[in-house]
């Protein structure tokens, strides 16, 4: 059981999920271990990231307390998909996004992560939007869920 900032309270069972990987077959290290290796030795204390990775999560944390490192606080966002509810990737060739309504897209993707951008902010410059997101941007804003509709 863990606290997510945005997903609240996860409760994943290890045993149940089973073993996870620490050295693949070529030898070289899995993600699992090297991440919690990584972050720590970074100092990183907070960990954003899409809610896609949520189910590794558990398995980090408890790599974490077994090395004796710190365990940063996560905040796992809702991943943006398709209609079906796939989520959106380049390798699956999703629709792409219009580059010629950036400011449009930008105001959309603001709006799905609950951040209520004014109507003129769609007609803004890509800084202007920055600017709004940055002076806006809580995670209480994030909708609890592990996936939007794009």
């Amino acid at each position: 059981l863990f606290l997510d900032r945005v997903q609240g309270e996860v409760a994943l069972d290890l045993v149940a999920t089973g073993d996870f990987v620490l050295r693949r077959r070529d030898g070289v290290i899995a993600y699992a271990l090297a991440v919690v290796v990584d972050d720590a030795d970074q100092g990183v204390t907070e960990v954003v990231r899409g809610a896609d990775l949520l189910e590794s999560t558990p398995a980090q944390i408890y790599l974490q307390s077994r090395l004796g490192l710190p365990t940063p606080s996560h905040a796992h966002l809702p991943v943006l998909t398709e209609r079906g509810g796939a989520k959106l990737a380049k390798s699956r060739r999703s629709v792409a996004l219009d580059p010629g309504r950036v400011a449009a897209e930008l105001t959309r993707v603001l709006r799905l992560l609950g951040l209520d951008p004014p109507e003129a902010l769609a007609q803004a410059s890509p800084p202007e939007i920055w600017g709004f997101a940055r002076a806006k941007w809580s995670l209480e804003h994030v909708p609890r869920t592990r996936s939007l509709a794009l």
